[in-house]
């Protein structure tokens, strides 16, 4: 496919999340400026970022710190304006990397990770915004397949934990719909989690939700940041 027609194909599909985010937020009462869209660029090419850069689209995702690295200095080299969210599961030894390109980590779920990133983010001379991510699924009560996270029990101390550090900024918590369940019921469950964390953390106030399956009912719920990839990249590549 030709740079033209790329570029084309990205911004029609830009057009259409747009339209469904605008949507959403007409129906829920909500301002569209209260939303931010991260494109989700993992097994795409750099070209792609940048072309998403040249759309204006400013804030994109990654997942895989192997994958995001190189694409991140890519895209920096080349001048590109953007923020990078990592979104997947990290691990301890990523975390040096990880905290020279990304702007945020939406994934943070145990201690040792917490204390990882601060140091790793102390050391490149950075802030960090920092996510709790929340496991909503895969007990006894609740039977879709788990996709990673804290326990909600477990969110208050883990909070108190990374609004103490020294180079981590809590931002609020982030979840993905277990496979099987009701995203919307999952994401009311997430937005009332966010308010007993912001009683105490009254600056967490992000709520990471929602991808190209069920980014209405995120926002419905109170999203203020929605993780879209399929729906603007198209079927993505084998890794």
């Amino acid at each position: 496919m030709s740079e033209g027609a790329r570029t084309a194909e990205l911004a029609a599909a830009l057009a259409r999340v747009e339209e469904r985010v605008l949507a959403a937020c007409a129906a829920s009462g909500r301002r569209r400026a209260d939303v931010t869209l991260i494109v989700v660029t993992k097994t795409f090419p750099p070209a792609d970022a940048l072309r998403l850069s040249r759309l204006g689209v400013r804030e994109l995702g990654e997942s895989r710190d192997q994958e995001a690295a190189p694409k991140a200095g890519e895209v920096a080299a080349a001048g590109a304006d953007v923020r990078w969210h990592f979104i997947g599961q990290l691990q301890r030894n990523k975390a040096r990397s990880v905290a020279r390109y990304a702007h945020a980590v939406h994934s943070v779920y145990r201690a040792p990770l917490v204390a990882a990133l601060d140091r790793a983010a102390q050391d490149a001379g950075r802030r960090l915004d920092a996510l709790l991510q929340v496991d909503l699924g895969g007990t006894a009560d609740r039977p879709g397949a788990p996709r990673g996270g804290v326990a909600p029990s477990d969110l208050p101390e883990l909070g108190d934990l990374v609004a103490s550090s020294g180079s981590l900024r809590l931002r609020g918590l982030m979840a993905v719909a277990p496979r099987g369940e009701d995203p919307a019921a999952t994401f009311a469950r997430l937005a009332e989690l966010a308010e007993q964390l912001r009683r105490s953390h009254p600056d967490a106030t992000w709520l990471s939700a929602g991808m190209s399956g069920d980014l209405e009912q995120a926002v419905a719920a109170g999203a203020t940041h929605l993780r879209v990839g399929s729906a603007v990249l198209g079927s993505r590549p084998p890794l």
